[in-house]
């Protein structure tokens, strides 16, 4: 597969680019600086704890996405925030036939397209204000998957994988089609767990039940995952936000495989663990607040949905973000992507 990974040198699109050339594909990755240089120098390197050495592939790398050629799959592996910018330049290499694989923690762009009912073709405005990528993308193209592994950037062009492999993948209107199991055999040569779901939305929520709640309240708190869902008031915080957020997606047709207390127990399981956000934070990093609990606010006011806790959080996370990017003046770390 001739395959363009936009963000292929950041830490999910690294990881993916890295094992999907190792596979066989033909694959081009969208970089910039010091990235860009050190892929075409050394090419992409992946470092994986049961690897004795790094992973290398050798990619082809370019600065500007118009200067890919029309891919069979575009990766779009930025966050939510930096789609907008670069929605023209994704439009103008897509073919008809052209699959697109959005990578967005959070309620993305295209949610409403393709699922019918009273909200069809809604714009989910905090995450695509305007429409503008909901109408520069055909639904058509998309393949929608949600992204469960944990990678860093350990170095310009240099990826380190913590854990996890799962993509699940899910076409946008539930159906099992010729090209997504093409696109899940794709992934499966290339070592990654991508099973096809009839419900690639009610997958989007269960992972943003944990990603909606521990990380503003990591970010608040300097708290790991593990401290969070064992202080009583921050469990109970946490319960609540999951609560509410629930109500929200119930009324949109979710359904939820597991409950609110398995939910926290699974990510106290995971340990002392620094969510991605309170990575970004203590890097002065922008946070991702706005894909990860403004989308859901903004269901829940189309869904006639209460949300004080929800809004609470929200205020303080979003009004710390502002103070950090005024102050600029945070130490530098690695970003998880994942968890």
């Amino acid at each position: 597969m001739k395959i363009c990974v936009i963000g292929g040198g950041g830490a999910i699109g690294g990881y993916l680019a890295v094992m999907l050339a190792r596979a066989g594909n033909d694959v081009t990755v969208v970089a910039r600086g010091a990235t860009l240089a050190a892929i075409k120098e050394r090419g992409l390197a992946l470092i994986m704890d049961d690897q004795p050495e790094p992973l290398v592939a050798q990619v082809k790398a370019v600065e500007k996405i118009r200067d890919a050629e029309t891919p069979d799959v575009v990766i779009l592996a930025v966050k939510a925030h930096q789609v907008e910018p670069i929605i023209d330049d994704l439009a103008a290499i897509m073919g008809p036939e052209t699959i697109l694989i959005p990578m967005q923690n959070g309620i993305p762009w295209w949610y409403f397209q393709k699922l019918g009912g009273d909200y069809q073709d809604h714009s989910v405005e905090t995450v695509d204000a305007g429409g503008v990528a909901k109408n520069a993308i055909n639904p058509n193209n998309i393949i929608g998957c949600v992204v469960y592994p944990a990678t860093f950037t350990q170095a310009p062009g240099v990826i380190r994988h913590v854990e996890g492999n799962r993509f699940p993948l899910g076409e946008l209107d539930g159906k099992t089609t010729e090209r997504i199991q093409k696109m899940s055999e794709m992934m499966g040569a290339a070592g990654f767990k991508s099973p096809i779901l009839d419900d690639i939305r009610s997958e989007i929520w269960l992972k943003l039940w944990g990603n909606m709640t521990f990380n503003p309240i990591s970010s608040l708190t300097h708290g790991t995952l593990e401290g969070i869902c064992q202080y009583p008031l921050t469990k109970e915080l946490a319960r609540n936000m999951m609560a509410e957020a629930q109500t929200i997606a119930e009324k949109l047709g979710v359904t939820f495989r597991v409950d609110i207390e398995r939910r926290i127990a699974g990510a106290e399981k995971v340990g002392k663990h620094k969510t991605s956000m309170l990575q970004d934070l203590e890097a002065g990093r922008s946070l991702e607040i706005d894909a990860l609990l403004g989308s859901v606010i903004e269901l829940g006011k189309i869904t006639q949905t209460p949300t004080p806790c929800l809004n609470t959080v929200f205020a303080l996370t979003k009004y710390l973000d502002e103070n950090v990017q005024a102050s600029k003046g945070s130490l530098a770390l690695p970003s998880v992507s994942g968890y």
